[in-house]
């Protein structure tokens, strides 16, 4: 591959972010959702969506107001070490992309995937208190 086929379209991923930025739509989640979201382009090792919407599982780790919460993305892609964390949804291995913790709107929703059974997120959460040191 050469890199003008590897190149990112900003710009284009910025038109889809103003559309998504004027939404008005209200979403009713929770603690423990997995939404498909809007991620978008990101730089370097910043995980980024994928397909025409930009798309990545996100798992609601704390709802912090009816438009906001902290939440980590997933990735179907085996991932080992004490970034990240290995969760079933929908008898699948997924993987919580620790390190790539952040605060998301829930204007990037997209669609509810699942919600994470709680012996899985409490792993979730004891992984990211060693990650961050807590």
């Amino acid at each position: 591959m050469n890199n003008k086929s590897m190149q990112k379209d900003f710009d284009k991923w910025n038109l889809k972010k103003k559309k998504l930025d004027k939404l008005s739509k209200k979403f009713l989640f929770k603690t423990g959702d997995i939404w498909w979201c809007s991620v978008g382009l990101n730089i370097k090792t910043e995980s980024c969506g994928k397909g025409e919407d930009y798309q990545r599982p996100v798992l609601v780790l704390r709802k912090l107001s009816a438009e906001s919460f902290v939440g980590v993305p997933l990735s179907s892609k085996k991932k080992e070490g004490t970034w990240f964390c290995e969760i079933t949804v929908h008898e699948e291995k997924r993987y919580a992309l620790l390190y790539q913790i952040r605060m998301f709107s829930t204007n990037r929703f997209q669609r509810r995937l699942a919600t994470l059974d709680d012996t899985d997120f409490r792993k979730v959460k004891e992984k990211l208190k060693a990650l961050l040191e807590l």
